[in-house]
């Protein structure tokens, strides 16, 4: 196990703590549905992290769209990493967490005129750009600053992640980044860009990923074009390997990689690049530290199957919804007989709002409280107000002490912003 950390199902003991906090009581004080996330166990995925990629000049920038909370983001800055970011609003929630603003790379394919331009006001570190119009967007936003934008051209280059389908960002066909081809021609042309130094390579094909094949073959690439780029006397001062590594959804099935053989890919593929190197872990770092706190609302027998009924929905966990991702389910309560076979499902309109099918669990009743595992990233991320259910709360949890980080919604919070017709204007 050198190299990596025990999974997150470890720092759950029998009577149902995380972090040494009792969560029957927390649920007990806070409602549910509650997000909790252990601040000990991002402490301890940023640590190894770092462990394992010492000697090398490395800078980690978390991919904020995995949990923007801004307690979250804390941790981060006070660990030194940046921030990899897609919005202007992850760009303001990172400046508000004190990570600075050379730490900060802004991706995406769809960056607005204002995004850049705010994120050229605010001084970030680099542009991870995605197409030629915004490469020429960005030429002229920094030429009317007279600033100096530096940046990256995000190589796809079609591989395919084994993933699911709906995370894979590296094949030809998928929106993001662009072609070697096309890549090669912009640094052929860089001489145009006065107000643009184009000095570095990025790539990330796709998310939880569980075999470092993928992730070699695209590395190769991104080092032969280094290598070719140089040769032809351009000047590459980053590579940034993007994020992807995955996590353990389901115990006994999944098998994460060691990120002590991820920093050896990295250095066996790169070997003798003089310049640093970017990491975006997102997924990685923060969601076997969360858990999602629900309540049993009833156990209804239908003609065909058993449903356990609880309060949490696809507005709080999408991802069995959107994915039909699989996260362990774990009711806190140890009762007597024989286990059920349930479809867990929440409250919201919708067929698909379905957390689990044919699941084999311990009876569960009314009231009972039930750990969904595995939920600190892409769950409150992701939340919504479909059948106006208000944000459930956050609570960041740390070594037996605990902080409300999100206050649960309240109705008017929800509706704010929204009025009647009352002034009318024409076009």
């Amino acid at each position: 196990m050198s190299g990596t950390i025990a999974p997150a199902a470890a720092v759950y003991a029998a009577d149902a703590r995380l972090d040494g906090v009792d969560l029957q009581v927390l649920a007990q004080r806070l409602g549910t549905p509650l997000h909790a996330y252990s601040a000990s166990a991002i402490r301890q995925r940023i640590h190894a992290l770092q462990t394992a990629l010492q000697g090398l000049d490395a800078l980690i920038c978390y991919a904020v769209k995995a949990n923007a909370n801004l307690a979250i983001l804390d941790l981060m800055a006070d660990a030194g990493l940046g921030a990899d970011i897609v919005s202007a609003g992850e760009l303001q929630r990172s400046l508000r967490a004190g990570i600075p603003a050379d730490r900060i790379v802004f991706s995406g394919v769809a960056k607005s005129a204002d995004e850049i331009d705010d994120a050229l006001a605010a001084g970030i570190g680099r542009f991870n750009v995605e197409s030629e119009d915004e490469l020429n967007l960005l030429q002229g936003l920094a030429a009317a600053r007279n600033a100096i934008a530096r940046a990256s051209v995000r190589v796809n280059p079609d591989v395919d992640a084994l993933t699911h389908v709906k995370i894979s960002t590296g094949k030809s066909e998928n929106k993001f980044g662009v072609g070697i081809d096309e890549a090669r021609a912009w640094f052929a042309d860089s001489a145009r860009l006065t107000h643009v130094r184009l000095d570095g390579l990025h790539v990330h094909i796709g998310s939880q990923m569980l075999s470092l094949d993928p992730i070699q073959q695209a590395l190769q690439r991104v080092a032969a074009f280094w290598h070719e780029l140089a040769s032809a006397g351009h000047t590459i001062n980053i590579i940034d390997v993007g994020g992807g590594l995955g996590v353990r959804y389901r115990d006994g099935r999944d098998q994460p990689i060691f990120v002590k053989d991820y920093a050896e890919v990295i250095r066996s593929t790169l070997r003798g690049f003089g310049g640093c190197i970017l990491l975006e872990p997102g997924r990685w770092l923060v969601a076997e530290a969360g858990v999602l706190l629900t309540r049993v609302v009833r156990v209804k027998q239908g003609r065909q199957r058993r449903f356990l009924v609880v309060d949490a929905g696809m507005t709080e966990l999408l991802r069995p919804s959107l994915y039909d991702a699989w996260h362990e389910i774990v009711p806190t309560s140890h009762r007597q007989g024989p286990p059920q076979i349930y479809d867990v499902v929440g409250p919201v309109c919708e067929t698909s709002d379905t957390f689990a099918v044919d699941r084999q669990l311990p009876a569960c009743e009314p009231n009972d409280l039930v750990m969904i595992r595995t939920t600190g990233a892409y769950g409150a991320a992701m939340a919504s107000n479909y059948n106006s259910r208000p944000f459930a709360a956050e609570v960041l949890l740390d070594r037996g002490r605990y902080a409300v980080v999100r206050r649960r919604q309240t109705f008017e919070e929800m509706i704010a912003g929204e009025q009647s017709a009352r002034d009318w204007d024409s076009t």
